[in-house]
């Protein structure tokens, strides 16, 4: 079965934490934590950085990564993917973000499988269980619902499917059993899919949700869903860099 290349986009420039990518967990740039990470998944066989910043190639290439600089003008990651899925060989890439220093390689792993053992699949995904009621009815945890194929039928930060006769408490006490997902945003590609995928206009349901991956299942693109039991722990803001410097420092105890 194909072996998967993982791009990693790193930019320096971040609203609410500039220079994420190299900030210290533990002695080590967060980059380097994703990239080791990733390494280790069965079915990655190549990890790159890709970024327009020198400062965080620098730090890649200390800590003997890969990195290929990009253009600095690309509106999505998604674009700068494709910008260095131009220039290498590989039939699956996978897209994991670099301010995800507690990945585990196993959803790597996960979200690629399907794609190696279906050649008709395009496009490959990750979700996991809403366990808090909270988080269901947050708009900032995307929602989504998928077939008994396990593809996905919609993405929504709305929370779907909506349980029309049950009020909040009750929800409340059958959230296990209905099984509403959440989102995780790491992705897999069929490379001759991600070259055409930034080129595809903008659709409605893109826009009004702002989803990228909408504009996929709108252009009638069949993506993969996988579950998984692990949990992510994204970096956005200097707070979560520490609430990940602890979970981290408990993970290597107890190896």
């Amino acid at each position: 079965m194909p072996q998967a290349t993982a791009i990693i986009p790193a930019r320096y420039a971040s609203t609410r934490f500039p220079g994420k990518p190299l900030a210290l967990i533990n002695g080590l740039p967060m980059i380097q934590h994703v990239c080791q990470r990733v390494a280790r998944a069965q079915t990655v066989e190549r990890v790159i950085v890709a970024t327009d910043d020198e400062r965080i190639a620098s730090a890649v290439k200390d800590f003997g990564g890969e990195v290929m600089m990009t253009r600095a003008d690309h509106p999505t990651g998604t674009d700068r993917l494709a910008e260095v899925a131009e220039q290498i060989d590989a039939e699956l890439i996978v897209n994991v973000q670099g301010d995800e220093p507690l990945i585990a390689p196993q959803m790597v792993d996960q979200a690629v499988a399907p794609l190696q053992r279906n050649p008709q699949i395009k496009m490959g995904t990750l979700a996991s269980r809403i366990e808090q009621l909270d988080d269901l009815f947050n708009p900032n945890v995307v929602k989504l619902v998928k077939d008994i194929q396990g593809l996905a039928l919609y993405f929504s930060r709305a929370p779907i499917p909506w349980a029309r006769d049950l009020s909040r408490e009750q929800l409340a006490d059958r959230l296990d059993e209905l099984k509403y997902y959440r989102h995780i945003g790491l992705y897999v590609y069929r490379r001759e899919f991600l070259l055409q995928y930034p080129r595809l206009p903008k659709t409605p349901l893109e826009t009004l949700e702002n989803l990228e991956q909408l504009r996929a299942l709108e252009h009638g693109v069949r993506l993969h869903v996988a579950e998984t039991q692990f949990d992510c722990h994204g970096v956005d803001t200097p707070a979560d860099l520490e609430r990940v410097s602890r979970l981290m420092a408990v993970e290597n105890r107890l190896e």
